[in-house]
């Protein structure tokens, strides 16, 4: 499916929303669950604490009730209030015994529930404390065992406090991790697509203006490839019809001005007089024949190089840096070239040119032809032997 420019753009934006939304409900979820394990976890040790005090409370309430049974001969009453004392001790025991699934734990309950039966046997027995003292010794071995088993519990609770504190920091520890692993996760895919979804969208226009470029420095042998049916795809399409007549102009343009060159020299080489062109830079641009041989010169030795440095007599580039810094005309300046004939220099071994007498003194006419820029600005040197009126 080829998707424009505008609903690739749109969709991005969708999916870093996506991304925002599922990584907040992510984190939402991990703070939700940290939060019920926590909450599970205290509600359960607030329970387990609770009863515990209400056991502390009743083993204290029956080692006082015990003490005074020992300490005065014991009434119905106060064997009814020990046994009352030992059932709801005993029911406390059972609801803490659900709490628990540590063997250990349960096994220190059953022990303290299995001296509160003994108790509240013995104390059933009330005939026992009319006959000898064997009852009152029994209640208290049962009471210091109760009391016993019960440290004994206590000392398994501080334990499992401090179990219980490792596995809240656990908690806490794991759930971080997670949510760190999420945000990592979650940056790495936000740098991907911040990578990737710009450079799919900017990649046409880099080749664009590549395309552009080339155009300015007049490289018509270029073309916009993108095969994507969207804006884009039409400015690359147009964009590509306009090179394409460029291109075609540029040829036509190039083929107009080989013909006019041409016509240019064959008018040139016609006339009996010596002419040569230069620009405004001083570079010579043309030679027609005749002052090719009047200079015993070659095109590669002078075309498209500085007048100045070539072998062109000394007299010709005066005239021509004079026409050129006042870019005026110059009328009848008399120029001088000197016969030259070729040597081979002795320190070299290669040949030179060496001048002999003069072959030819005439006059030399330079003439501007300007253009709308002076840049632009040709300068048309003649020479010929008479004077020019």
């Amino acid at each position: 499916m080829r998707l424009s420019l505008k609903q690739r753009i749109a969709y991005s934006f969708i999916i870093a929303t996506m991304v925002v939304v599922v990584m907040g409900f992510t984190v939402f979820f991990f703070l939700e669950s940290l939060n019920n394990q926590i909450s599970s976890i205290t509600v359960n040790s607030n329970k387990i604490s609770l009863l515990t005090d209400e056991v502390r409370i009743s083993a204290v309430s029956i080692l006082k009730m015990q003490k005074k049974i020992l300490t005065s001969k014991p009434t119905v009453e106060d064997l009814k209030r020990l046994e009352n004392l030992c059932e709801g001790f005993q029911s406390q025991l059972m609801r803490l015994d659900s709490f628990y699934t540590e063997v250990e734990a349960k096994k220190i309950i059953s022990k303290m529930q299995g001296y509160v039966d003994s108790l509240k046997t013995i104390v059933g027995k009330s005939s026992i404390f009319s006959r000898d003292g064997e009852g009152l010794s029994t209640i208290n071995e049962l009471t210091d065992k109760i009391l016993e088993a019960f440290s004994e519990f206590q000392d398994i609770q501080y334990f499992q406090n401090e179990q219980r504190d490792k596995q809240v920091k656990a908690i806490i520890g794991e759930t971080r991790r997670n949510m760190l692993i999420t945000l990592i996760i979650t940056f790495l895919g936000t740098i991907l697509l911040s990578l990737i979804v710009p450079g799919k969208i900017a990649m046409p226009f880099k080749k664009i203006n590549d395309a552009i470029r080339e155009l300015q420095d007049c490289n018509f042998d270029v073309s916009i490839y993108y095969d994507l049916d969207d804006e884009i795809g039409e400015i690359a399409k147009e964009l590509n019809k306009m090179i394409a007549n460029m291109k075609k102009f540029e040829q036509l343009r190039t083929d107009r001005i080989s013909v006019e060159h041409r016509k240019f020299d064959t008018l040139a080489n016609m006339i009996k007089k010596n002419i040569m062109i230069s620009n405004a830079k001083g570079e010579l641009i043309y030679m027609n024949n005749p002052m090719y041989a009047l200079l015993e010169l070659q095109s590669d030795d002078v075309i498209n190089k500085l007048i100045a440095d070539t072998t062109v007599p000394e007299s010709i580039i005066e005239t021509f840096e004079i026409a050129i810094k006042r870019r005026s005309k110059i009328e009848n300046a008399e120029v001088s070239i000197p016969k030259r004939r070729k040597v081979i220099d002795p320190t070299t071994g290669e040949y030179i040119f060496e001048e002999t007498d003069e072959a030819f003194t005439g006059y030399a006419n330079v003439i501007p032809i300007r253009a709308k820029e002076s840049t632009l600005d040709y300068y048309m040197m003649i020479i010929s032997k008479e004077v020019f009126v």
